[in-house]
């Protein structure tokens, strides 16, 4: 039998007395039911067709009559809220079966009296579908909280009465119905609890790789060194990794190779360190077996997969200006290339009069992921030496020489600088020199260059990488790799009016009826200095000389001819070492008559032992902190200008 509304008449006392069983949890089972049962009809007179809810909840005990306040219902088109909240606890168990596949006996609680095993051991493994008939059983869910709207729905016979609208009105109703009830003081302190929810399948294992997310550091491994991933899977059971840019493979440049595509990666693993290393190694000379040694090849694979490293080397002639650059980013950090170097070395010939102080810029200018190794000088002959912070550690002790080529030792405004280490296994040199001025005095420059070989004493504590390959009558053939660079004063053999017309003729990279005219590339293909030496193609207009703050050449009487006096030259003891990336000046920097020239390289790096004397990572701590507070002092002016033109206004008069 049924009631206007449509539902079964046994299926509404179900309900009733499943939310008097949600509702009184203090009261024990057996006293709930039968109070239940007595205040329900204990004389068993049934119920007839078409009485209203009201007269439905004269059935339930006193106790919670009171705390109910029953208000006429007009049936309406519920919201999708409500229609949830009315069967929530059903739907709910339906949609968390399809995430999570679970067992008989993970669904029901044996310790809960209130919870209905039978409708839960009773469900099928398909949800409930509307039109389906699912007979309700008073005896097993008279204290059911899972009854389904869609079991009420459906009819005794197993037709279906009303469509979806129907069942919204008719839940709309039941929950507007008992919403004081469930707010009542007879829920206080009382949740319905659910069954525990198991999955169907075990966890997977866990990956012996340590590497997550949250452990994200930068400069480390790339995942193209596929021979590391092998060695440290096999050796240390788990791979180190990180995620390189995508961008950086292919090109042909420095930077798909080098180790500047490091500093683009998102994270990596430490590799790991055995105790018994600890115990036998010594942090001031180490191991010296190259495996597991500081600068062993572990190492340097960690750090340069492919084993290349960028390597940054300029040249300025100052002119002894006191007046700096008001920025030396486009001289440091040029836009062309993607990524910084692993190394600058920077070379002044007539330096500023504040030293410290041009330190200091290139620091600021550099940022705090580079340091200081070491810094030299010979009159007015500057040289720097700035490395990534996180390879101090395998650098060998720093040495540097000079070299006076004028007569007069005093004066000590033409000679060389000379600084050289190891690092890791490949011993380094860099010369920054300046040779006799003079259109003519070629002869002078040469025998410059036969002095500073002889005379530079390098090295000194550092052993000789190769010295089977060393000579004493020349200190470039006693390092792997040669930088040399500097003002050599080589002119162009070429009158004013020649040079000019033919820059006329190709202003921006066309400069080889130029170079045809040149003293040194003559000199050097003769072989009577810079033997051994190589240079980068040319690409750029001479960086002599030029009118201070213009782009003009020479204007005043002497009108001297533009040549290309600054040059950065190189060589190594072992084939295709070095590759040169990028020979350019800086035409933006105008406060001397000297262009800025800068070169970018590609060294290959070998695999050390640590039978050296290392550097133990010392570097210029104080000049560090000066220019990095210089740096977060001119961000925070440039900001502070930022925002004071955007909050004022400017009225000019004219």
């Amino acid at each position: 039998m049924s009631t206007p509304n449509g539902f079964p008449q046994h299926s509404r006392l179900c309900l009733t007395r499943s939310m008097e069983g949600g509702a009184v949890q203090d009261l024990q089972a057996k006293k709930a039911g039968k109070a239940a049962k007595k205040e329900a009809g204990g004389d068993g007179a049934p119920l007839k067709i078409g009485t209203p809810i009201s007269e439905t909840l004269k059935l339930l005990p006193e106790e919670l009559k009171a705390n109910m306040k029953i208000k006429s219902i007009t049936p309406r088109p519920p919201r999708k809220p409500r229609l949830e909240r009315a069967a929530s606890l059903d739907e709910k168990s339906w949609r968390k079966w399809r995430r999570f596949r679970t067992s008989q006996e993970s669904l029901t609680d044996p310790n809960e009296t209130s919870s209905s095993n039978g409708s839960l051991q009773e469900a099928s493994p398909s949800p409930p579908t509307r039109g389906r008939a699912s007979p309700c059983n008073p005896c097993c869910q008279q204290d059911s909280l899972h009854s389904s709207p869609d079991a009420l729905e459906a009819s005794p016979g197993g037709k279906s009465r009303g469509g979806a609208s129907d069942l919204g009105k008719r839940a709309s109703e039941i929950s507007s119905a008992f919403g004081g009830l469930l707010r009542g003081k007879g829920f206080a302190g009382g949740k319905p609890r659910l069954s525990q929810i198991m999955p169907a399948r075990p966890l997977p294992p866990m990956e012996l790789n340590v590497a997550s997310h949250s452990l994200r550091t930068a400069n480390r491994i790339d995942s193209d060194c596929l021979d590391y991933r092998h060695y440290s899977q096999h050796k240390f059971g788990r791979v180190s990794s990180s995620l390189s840019d995508s961008r950086l493979q292919g090109n042909g440049t420095l930077y798909d190779n080098c180790s500047t595509d490091s500093m683009k990666s998102t994270f990596s693993v430490l590799t790991p360190i055995r105790a018994k290393d600890v115990r036998s190694r010594s942090y001031l000379e180490g191991s010296l077996l190259a495996s597991g040694a500081l600068m062993g090849a572990e190492e340097l694979s960690r750090y340069f997969p492919n084993r290349n490293m960028g390597i940054f080397v300029a040249t300025w002639n100052m002119q002894g200006q006191k007046e700096l650059p008001v920025n030396l980013d486009d001289f440091l950090l040029p836009t062309d290339p993607d990524f910084a170097q692993d190394m600058y070395v920077i070379g002044v010939q007539e330096g500023c009069p504040d030293r410290r102080e041009w330190e200091i810029r290139l620091q600021e200018t550099l940022g705090p992921h580079y340091v200081l190794l070491h810094s030299a000088a010979h009159g007015v002959l500057y040289m720097s030496v700035f490395i990534r912070r996180d390879l101090i550690w395998f650098c060998s002790e720093v040495e540097y020489a000079t070299v006076t080529t004028r007569i007069v030792s005093q004066i000590k405004t033409k000679g060389a600088l000379g600084i050289s280490f190891t690092f890791f296994g490949t011993s380094f040199l860099f010369i920054t020199s300046h040779f006799t001025s003079g259109d003519s005095k070629v002869n002078e420059r040469k025998l410059d260059y036969n002095k500073t070989i002889q005379a530079l004493t390098l090295p000194k504590n550092v052993p000789d990488t190769n010295p089977y390959r060393s000579s004493s009558s020349d200190v470039t053939t006693r390092f792997d790799e040669v930088f040399w660079f500097g003002d050599f004063n080589f002119r162009l053999n070429k009158d004013r009016e020649t040079v000019d017309s033919i820059l006329n003729q190709n202003p921006d990279t066309d400069v080889s009826k130029l170079l045809v005219y040149d003293q040194l590339t003559s000199e050097m293909s003769r072989g009577s200095i810079f033997k051994g030496f190589q240079e980068a193609a040319i690409h750029f207009r001479p960086s002599y000389k030029f009118d201070i703050g213009k782009d003009s050449y020479d204007t005043t009487s002497k009108q001297r001819t533009p040549s290309y006096t600054d040059r950065v030259v190189f060589r190594s003891r072992y084939k295709d070492d070095i590759q040169a990336v990028k020979y350019s000046s800086c035409p933006v920097i105008k406060t001397s008559d000297h262009r800025p020239v800068f070169a970018l390289f590609r060294v290959k790096v070998r695999p050390g032992r640590d039978n050296i004397p290392l550097a133990a990572g010392l570097f210029d701590r104080d000049l560090y902190l000066i220019g990095i507070r210089r740096r977060a002092t001119r961000e925070l002016l440039k900001r502070r200008e930022q925002k004071d033109q955007r909050s004022s206004s400017i009225c000019s008069i004219s």
